[in-house]
């Protein structure tokens, strides 16, 4: 599985948030299932709506990547965005992401959750 440098934000598009990961479908997860939360950062901002990724064949290029990014400016990181995603479409419904854009509520992801620990 590729590693993967993303950035998410939340439903108002006002935050910004760059991570990496080796499980993008998991992670973009995780961070829904932390909506709301204070503990971390995305958690805290609702941030679990994926505008942008990369992928990478070895994690050392992606967390390298991941480091250059989170340097950026809000600007520059909208413009890296808008590259590939110039509308600043939520991609997590057309990659098969749970949860879904704007429409992602509590009771979504936990039926999500459910539906993939009942598949493994």
């Amino acid at each position: 599985m590729p590693y993967c440098t993303y950035i998410i934000t939340n439903s108002s598009k006002t935050t910004l948030y760059v991570g990496m990961t080796n499980s993008l479908p998991s992670r973009i997860l995780e961070h829904g299932l932390n909506a709301g939360k204070p503990e971390t950062f995305a958690g805290r901002y609702r941030c679990h709506l994926l505008l942008w990724y990369e992928e990478y064949k070895y994690v050392q290029d992606s967390i390298r990547r991941e480091k250059q990014i989170k340097r950026w400016s809000r600007k520059k990181k909208l413009e890296l965005i808008q590259r590939t995603n110039p509308e600043l479409r939520f991609l997590n419904k057309e990659l098969g992401l749970y949860p879904f854009g704007d429409y992602a509520d509590e009771r979504n992801i936990r039926h999500s959750k459910r539906n993939k620990t009942e598949g493994d």
